[in-house]
């Protein structure tokens, strides 16, 4: 009896879910896990991570989950966040910055987070004005990583869940990957793979974050953007991923960007405008946001 109460409270707070605000910006807070969080061992614990949601005042049904960078170490959550979401409204896409736990060694927390992002975003579309089946992931740096990952390891949901937000899939429709962390060998960064794995990783969990081992004809489209001039991050990174989903036939478009280094001049400057212009032209280009919304 217990079980069943939970459950139809938890089915009542998807009903009473912050409505759509069409016509007037707005932001909300969720909690991801306010039941506790999951390490991705049967074990669980307190968390605050949480994700902001960012209506724009007249949303086109297109969503994005935005990961931050911060190397698995903190969270850049300015500019690779909310910066980021106030971008995506003035081109009516829905952002939501994704505040995700930091690893410290326990490789699935990120993950996990993401997935719940996604999966909430799907919970919330009707009230929201979401396409559920427009809803992408970006992200920077690690956070491009983390991106990636929820982009090659995913599931339909439960169906027979008792929390009615893990009956939703949490497979992106589309990635964003801006200079993002792909793989966990030698060309990675080696800051983000100790802060995910831990300093002594075996090969099996290498190869498992390594992304672009990952990949299959269901892995969703992505975009990506690289500064060829990355002494942090390398571009092969974004250029082995790309080449990854060409050969599995999964469309991808790259742009290789001739300077600006990680982080891109710093946010700024016509590098940082290069991605965003190409990325929004390639959304249209899928019907993923109409073209109007490309162009403003």
């Amino acid at each position: 009896m217990r079980k069943l109460c939970l459950a139809l409270l938890a089915m009542a707070s998807l009903l009473v879910a912050p409505p759509c605000h069409a016509g007037d910006a707005s932001t909300d807070k969720l909690a991801l896990w306010p039941d506790g969080a999951p390490i991705g061992d049967g074990r669980s614990e307190t968390s605050t991570a949480q994700l902001t949601i960012h209506h724009p005042g007249t949303p086109n049904g297109a969503a994005m989950v935005i990961c931050p960078g911060g190397g698995y170490g903190g969270l850049v959550t300015g500019p690779e966040g909310h910066g980021i979401a106030d971008w995506l409204g003035s081109h009516g896409i829905t952002g939501a910055v994704l505040e995700y736990r930091l690893p410290a060694g326990r490789a699935m927390v990120p993950l996990l987070d993401a997935q719940r992002a996604i999966r909430l975003m799907r919970a919330h579309a009707r009230t929201w004005g979401i396409d559920p089946g427009r809803i992408g992931i970006i992200g920077f740096s690690a956070g491009g990583h983390l991106a990636s990952t929820a982009g090659t390891h995913f599931d339909a949901g439960d169906a027979n869940a008792a929390d009615p937000i893990a009956r939703f899939g949490c497979r992106p429709d589309f990635m964003i990957l801006i200079y993002p962390v792909i793989t966990m060998g030698d060309k990675g960064h080696a800051g983000s793979r100790t802060n995910l794995l831990g300093p002594n990783p075996t090969a099996e969990m290498i190869r498992k974050f390594s992304n672009e081992t990952q990949i299959d004809e269901h892995t969703p489209p992505a975009f990506l953007a690289h500064a060829n001039d990355d002494k942090v991050v390398p571009p092969d990174n974004s250029r082995d991923f790309h080449a990854a989903l060409l050969a599995h036939h999964v469309s991808s478009d790259y742009l290789e960007l001739p300077s600006g280094g990680h982080g891109l001049n710093g946010y700024k400057g016509p590098m940082w405008t290069a991605w965003q212009e190409r990325s929004l032209a390639w959304l249209a280009s899928l019907h993923l946001i109409p073209e109007a919304a490309a162009g403003r």
